[in-house]
């Protein structure tokens, strides 16, 4: 079990092995187990998402980015407002905070 896991974290895990092996799917038992307990510990907020991390990869250009991606990058640059902005204002804001 990764190190972060509570108890509580650990205990699932282990029931929903059990419970896929006992149902004869022993070869994804253990990935689907983890998967279900990281996807908990992810809604709760325990762990970050990966589709709300990171600027995007550099050498894109901003239109190509997600408007999460976008909305990081702000954060970066200290844009004011930028959670109330679409992706076209979140553009024209960054290109001119560069």
């Amino acid at each position: 079990m990764p190190e972060a896991w509570s108890d509580k974290d650990e205990r699932q895990y282990e029931r929903i092995k059990e419970s896929m092996e006992e149902r004869g799917q022993t070869k994804r038992a253990e990935e689907v187990a983890a998967r279900t307990v990281n996807k908990r510990r992810r809604q709760e907020g325990r762990t970050p998402n990966k589709t709300t991390q990171g600027t995007g990869n550099p050498h894109r250009p901003l239109e190509e980015r997600s408007v999460q991606e976008l909305r990081n990058l702000a954060a970066q640059r200290k844009v004011a407002g930028r959670s109330h902005m679409k992706k076209a204002d979140l553009i024209a804001a960054l290109k001119k905070s560069s």
